[in-house]
């Protein structure tokens, strides 16, 4: 195998192993605390007690990575969330 095409596989490698998006919430002055709770029970199946840690992250912080996933997997449960209300976005 050539230098090169050991280069594009390594690239190829890499593309798969960063093929891991998140949700990530961001903070607004809209949602109630419930509210955001129970949206992240619903839709990122979320316990209680994970859902209130990141309300809190994201009251504290700004953002919070709520969900990982691939980007087909994340995609409904993103546009869930941002019609529930939230900001949200996949990075």
């Amino acid at each position: 195998m050539s230098e090169g095409q050991q280069f594009e596989q390594d690239i190829e490698i890499l593309e798969l192993l960063n093929s891991q998006k998140s949700i990530l919430l961001y903070n607004d002055e809209v949602n109630t605390f419930d509210h955001v709770i129970d949206s992240l029970c619903k839709y990122c199946d979320h316990d209680t007690v994970q859902a209130e840690q990141c309300a809190w992250i994201v009251h504290n912080n700004g953002k919070c990575m709520v969900k990982k996933g691939s980007y087909e997997e994340l995609q409904p449960i993103c546009n869930a969330l941002t019609e529930d209300g939230l900001s949200a976005k996949i990075h």
